[in-house]
């Protein structure tokens, strides 16, 4: 028997990348699974694609009311939800040029991040909390990166937002403890996964396998970790065989976080710094 059978998933940022990849393995391990995004065209040919076991619903994890919506709608089509993962997330550079260092990213960005990555955690957090309940437990899994366990200067708040997510993760798998209610909550943390958000800056020129190289050169396995190798640790973290775990944060980084990268480099400002 597949690991999911019989239970109920909902999934955000689901239309592609890694969200895609996670929905499509939940309903391969016998889930029903409500995907859900901003891209409602993407969504719902996803879940077409996926069959059956998938249906699409939207969702702006921002707003309260479209978590009450989907998560109402969930109960009553399967009668239960039993595993949620908080996907979706952005790291500003979508909406918003500039610098986003310490120094100058803006406040309007700093804003933006922090409501998608952060709030629409908390938010999808106390949904299933109260639908996962009235069904006796359930799993939330959460998508941090490794971007939350150490500092980035370039991307100030979507660093930021992401150890926010990483800590709110221990809040929410000790509250649920405290109160016996059956529900877990982890985080995995990934790094270099090859999504659609990488191609701008890999191209599709003669330069693309040059441009792979330096984007995962401080990677000891040398390579991208590929949505699927994700959507399989979520399975994991979905399912009985993780019963005992619980807070946990899971690194898919191919060992990044292993070991230490080079001290970023310094701004010269005069000969005496060089």
């Amino acid at each position: 028997m597949r690991r999911l059978t019989g239970r109920v998933a909902l999934v955000t940022g689901a239309a592609r990348g890694i969200g895609l990849a996670v929905a499509r393995r939940l309903v391969d391990e016998g889930a029903e699974v409500v995907l859900t995004d901003l891209r409602d065209d993407e969504g719902e040919r996803a879940a077409s694609a996926l069959g059956a076991g998938a249906v699409y619903r939207h969702l702006d994890v921002r707003e309260a009311s479209d978590w009450t919506r989907v998560v109402a709608e969930c109960v009553q089509r399967f009668g239960r939800l039993d595993v949620l993962v908080n996907n979706a997330g952005i790291t500003g550079f979508e909406s918003y040029a500039g610098a986003h260092d310490p120094e100058h990213v803006s406040l309007e960005a700093w804003r933006a991040v922090m409501a998608t990555n952060l709030e629409g955690v908390m938010l999808g957090c106390q949904a299933a909390i109260g639908a996962m309940r009235a069904a006796g437990g359930g799993s939330i899994v959460n998508i941090g990166s490794r971007s939350g366990v150490v500092g980035i200067p370039g991307a100030a708040a979507y660093a930021a937002s992401k150890a926010a997510v990483r800590n709110h993760t221990k809040s929410v798998a000790l509250w649920c403890a405290e109160q016996d209610l059956g529900i877990r909550c982890n985080v995995v943390q990934p790094a270099a996964v090859l999504t659609p958000l990488w191609e701008p800056m890999l191209g599709t020129g003669p330069d693309r396998a040059a441009n792979i190289a330096a984007a995962v050169a401080d990677a000891p396995l040398r390579r991208f970790g590929a949505p699927e190798e994700v959507a399989a640790l979520v399975a994991y973290l979905a399912s009985d065989e993780s019963a005992y775990c619980t807070g946990g944060e899971f690194n898919i980084d191919g060992g990044l976080l292993a070991g230490s990268v080079a001290a970023p480099a310094r701004a010269i400002h005069s000969t005496s710094d060089v």
